[in-house]
């Protein structure tokens, strides 16, 4: 945890000193900058209360899966804590398998279900390439949905 993002924690537990055994990580969405901001931005607005990630992915790279009341500070492109999530839901379920539901709460494009599934496939490909993998419809995915509980 850098000096920022640590000084970030520490004003949102002076506000809620509940939430001290409950910090999950610090993280920008997406796989670029440009995502980062654009999706942050949308957190910020209330659009975006969901995120998907690559269940297998996330084994690899030895992260833990996101905790029911797990607090994550979102950064912007630039590294800088924006904001707090709060996980509020966290389920993984196989590719074709999410819903509509969860695909209108990641708040991205027209928020429908086959756009999600469009515009995911071509970003797990992406991500999957790094690691010489192939996209698959049945891989499993971790769908999270969040509440925004602080922003300064």
């Amino acid at each position: 945890m850098t000096e920022i993002i640590a000084e970030y924690w520490k004003a949102y537990l002076e506000e809620h000193p509940e939430a001290a055994d409950l910090y999950d990580s610090a993280w920008a969405f997406g796989d670029n900058d440009r995502l980062a901001d654009e999706l942050l931005a949308l957190v910020l607005e209330g659009v975006k209360t969901g995120t998907a990630m690559n269940y297998e992915l996330n084994e690899v790279r030895g992260l833990p899966l996101p905790f029911i009341g797990g607090h994550s500070i979102i950064l912007d492109s630039q590294g800088m804590p924006r904001g707090i999530i709060r996980t509020t839901k966290c389920e993984v379920v196989p590719f074709h398998e999410v819903t509509a539901e969860f695909a209108y709460s990641e708040g991205e494009d027209d928020r429908t279900l086959e756009s999600w599934r469009y515009h995911h496939e071509a970003y797990f490909t992406r991500e999957l390439k790094a690691y010489e993998m192939a996209f698959d419809p049945g891989m499993r995915v971790v769908c999270e949905n969040f509440e925004l509980v602080y922003c300064k």
